[in-house]
């Protein structure tokens, strides 16, 4: 798990830089207040950008807050949850 402290949360920003770096199937999604995703794996390799809102994430290694502007890659295979107390929106993306 590898997170970034980017600031951005412009959207076009955001996909445009994924684009460039290989990342497919990229795409907006946000939770309601109370989402929580149980432990699960990916696989390929993944990004969650936020660009509003907040998540908790945890995986074998611990648990991270992330905000708007943080970016985390999650090696493919990474067994990981994901919960948030306030809603959130992202941008996601998948590289083989």
């Amino acid at each position: 798990m590898k997170v970034e402290k980017t600031g951005e949360t412009e959207v076009n920003k955001i996909v445009r830089q994924l684009e460039e770096e290989g990342y497919t199937n990229i795409f907006t999604w946000c939770d309601e207040a109370g989402s929580f995703y149980d432990w699960h794996t990916h696989p390929y390799q993944e990004v969650r950008w936020i660009y509003s809102g907040e998540i908790l994430m945890g995986t074998e290694e611990g648990e991270i807050l992330l905000r708007a502007g943080d970016r985390l890659d999650l090696p493919a295979g990474t067994r990981h949850w994901a919960k948030t107390e306030t809603g959130v929106c992202y941008v996601c993306g998948s590289k083989k």
